[in-house]
């Protein structure tokens, strides 16, 4: 069984709506949450951190495109609207609030997938300046989710995943156990340095030949970690 890769908030109060995208989605293996009202999607946006958000505008508590409003003040996160309208007035308005894309019901699957993964492109690139990370013979795939070593697909959990993107968009540089926690895991888990602690070596042990004498991952002792930079590919001889 593979894991999922990218998570996608799909917002809309039609459960026929909910259960068919939740059958495609799962299909092509993105993990799905779903959102019956526009208040809950934003709460929820903060909490699931999405990858992708599709968006109806006719939602029973508040327009769709107070979401993006609301989700724009503190959110780049891609944003497709998926409605009913079609009208050029209403795609402007939503375009111009804040959504990436729009896509007018019924849908062509195959456009609507081929839409997500174009969002989902942008979005990796605005975040790192390219698609991909690589640093030495590690190479992270910021579209698809996934992490090679010397082009040997990792298992990575989500979570070993959000912290090896941090590392690796920031090597060379020393970052603190605080910054670090508050990047990956949240404000509220500043000072939680036993969590870093046990991830990190994690994801030595998935990475390092030698986990116990690091090459990538060095600890900053009282401070926290930095992630060496390599140029080619790396020897891991210990």
């Amino acid at each position: 069984m593979h894991e999922k890769k990218n998570t996608i908030l799909v917002v809309d109060d039609e459960p026929n709506i909910q259960k068919m995208l939740c059958i495609l989605l799962d299909a092509e293996n993105f993990k799905i949450v779903g959102s019956t009202s526009g208040k809950q999607a934003i709460r929820m946006c903060a909490s699931v951190k999405p990858d992708l958000i599709l968006l109806d505008l006719g939602l029973p508590d508040i327009d769709g495109k107070d979401v993006i409003t609301a989700l724009r003040e503190w959110s780049q996160v891609p944003i497709i609207v998926l409605s009913a309208c079609s009208s050029d007035e209403e795609i402007t308005k939503a375009l111009n609030m804040g959504a990436n894309d729009y896509v007018t019901k019924p849908f062509n699957v195959d456009v609507l997938l081929a839409r997500i993964n174009a969002s989902l492109r942008s979005s990796a690139v605005r975040e790192a300046g390219e698609p991909e990370l690589c640093n030495g013979a590690l190479r992270m795939d910021l579209v698809r989710h996934e992490v090679f070593l010397k082009d040997k697909r990792l298992p990575f959990t989500p979570k070993e995943y959000d912290l090896l993107r941090y590392f690796m968009v920031n090597r060379g540089k020393m970052l603190t156990h605080k910054e670090i926690l508050k990047q990956v895991w949240g404000t509220a888990h500043g000072d939680d340095i036993t969590y870093l602690r046990v991830y990190t070596g994690q994801i030595r042990e998935k990475i390092e030949e030698n986990p116990t004498l690091p090459v990538f991952i060095m600890t900053e002792p009282g401070i926290g970690y930095r992630m060496e930079v390599f140029p080619h590919a790396v020897s891991q001889a210990a």
